[in-house]
């Protein structure tokens, strides 16, 4: 297995670029790879590989390629920051993405694909309520305006103006606007899911 590599003390920052070891941590985990599996793939060995998504050393040119050609991403993925077309949002250009339902969701996230988290701004008509579910991962709601229920197993919580709430949703919950106007509250959650 090769290891070409160059050491680097931790002070050393690449300007310009994304941070090889997390950006190569990030893609692994996307897609279900264990290190042993990456470098199987790559024709790296395993313990190199996690010295590089510690930071503790920097692949050659031979030995990205090799790790960027497992990863199914293309080198720049590695050493080039994504344009501003994927990292920047606009107030005048909002992205609202259509669920089916009466609830507006507008994305405030960028597009990069390896984005952890999203965030959306959902408007909520009065007398709205979402079914019982759950997903992967964590969510922090805001109140912007206006009255969130929120049920979380079997308690529930009345929040307003200010008001937040942060929780794991693979417990189930459910919510609703319980006001006589439009709820405007802000999402963020991981793992991004649109």
């Amino acid at each position: 297995m090769l290891a070409a590599t160059s050491k680097l003390p931790k002070s050393v920052v690449r300007p310009g670029a994304l941070p090889i070891a997390s950006a190569l941590r990030a893609r692994r985990k996307r897609l279900g790879l264990t290190l042993q599996e990456l470098a199987d793939k790559s024709g790296l060995s395993a313990p190199f590989l996690s010295q590089v998504e510690r930071d503790h050393t920097m692949p050659s040119l031979t030995s990205l390629i090799a790790i960027a050609q497992a990863l199914e991403v293309d080198i720049h993925y590695f050493i080039s920051p994504p344009p501003p077309s994927q990292v920047v949002r606009r107030a005048s250009d909002p992205e609202l993405l259509d669920m089916g339902n009466a609830i507006r969701y507008e994305r405030l996230t960028g597009k990069h694909g390896e984005r952890q988290m999203e965030a959306l701004l959902m408007t909520i008509p009065p007398k709205t309520s979402t079914p019982t579910t759950t997903r992967g991962g964590e969510g922090f709601y805001y109140v912007l305006d206006g009255k969130l229920s929120v049920t979380l197993g079997r308690e529930t919580f009345i929040l307003g103006n200010g008001d937040s709430v942060h929780f794991d949703q693979r417990h189930p919950y459910k919510m609703a606007n319980v006001s006589k106007k439009m709820l405007r509250i802000l999402w963020v959650g991981t793992p991004p899911i649109f």
